[in-house]
């Protein structure tokens, strides 16, 4: 369900040219990431790495909006996609506890 809701409000959210295509690889590749975490159930590394790739994504994507945010003048094209933006990185502290848990799950310290 985190990849399925994280895959879709990136899609929203690469929708119009306001974010930049960094925000859509960096998003899509923690996504790729969290799949191979799905996969292999067993393995602490590949979660270890999807909660570090969503933390870091938190990073990345507070710069992206922080940085492309349009123009009061602009704003209308925009608030669509910027909008779902703004949702996913709101979601993903959300995303990383539960992840975390998953990692505790499987025996991580």
């Amino acid at each position: 369900a985190i990849i399925l809701v994280h895959w879709l409000l990136t899609v929203w959210g690469c929708m119009n040219y306001m974010l930049p295509a960094s925000y859509a690889w960096g998003n899509f590749s923690v996504l790729a990431v969290g799949i191979w975490a799905i996969v292999q159930r067993d393995s602490v590394d590949a979660i270890m790495m999807f909660l570090t790739g969503l933390l870091l994504t938190v990073l990345t994507d507070i710069i992206h909006i922080s940085v492309f945010y349009p123009p009061n003048n602009y704003l209308t094209d925009a608030i669509g996609s910027i909008g779902m933006a703004v949702f996913s990185l709101i979601l993903k502290p959300v995303s990383c506890y539960l992840v975390y848990r998953m990692y505790r799950e499987r025996g991580g310290e």
